[in-house]
């Protein structure tokens, strides 16, 4: 490793649900650099959670990265001339981006609808541990626990 470590930067909240979470999703969901579009897509789809499952928008959030985010993932390593799918615990920064980037794949894959409710449909999915995004986690975990004989490797 070269250098210094980047400093970690201090993550800063969204206006509306003053939660650091989604503003990290409005990132996300931001492509070219429109916040603003991406700002009302976000918060169209928290509104239509909440008349949907008139709860609030953000329990319904957090239980649906709670669902998606992974515990365990499998990574190629190389070992005497043979590739080794290994798995390892996945620390939280990264279940926190791949539940994200799952999400996004998800809402964006469905097709025929505006983007806001996709992305409502994909969260409420998940929340209840249905939909494209859990089915990509269970896959994720099912192919770490086949591959646990090779968990010695990991170091």
């Amino acid at each position: 490793m070269r250098g210094k470590k980047a400093p970690h930067r201090k993550s800063f909240t969204d206006s509306k649900y003053n939660s650091p979470l989604i503003a990290k999703l409005i990132n996300y969901v931001m492509k070219d650099g429109k916040k603003t579009t991406a700002q009302s897509i976000v918060y169209q789809a928290m509104d239509q959670i909440e008349k949907k499952m008139e709860k609030p928008a953000m329990e319904i959030f957090d239980e649906a990265m709670k669902n998606i985010s992974p515990l365990l993932e499998v990574k190629a390593k190389r070992v005497g001339g043979a590739n080794y799918q290994v798995p390892m615990q996945v620390r939280a920064e990264r279940r926190t981006q791949l539940a994200y980037r799952w999400l996004l794949l998800a809402a964006r894959s469905r097709k025929g609808k505006p983007m806001a409710e996709k992305l409502a449909f994909e969260i409420m999915e998940a929340a209840q541990n249905q939909g494209d995004a859990v089915k990509k986690k269970l896959e994720v975990q099912r192919m770490a626990e086949a591959n646990r004989a090779f968990a010695h490797f990991a170091k």
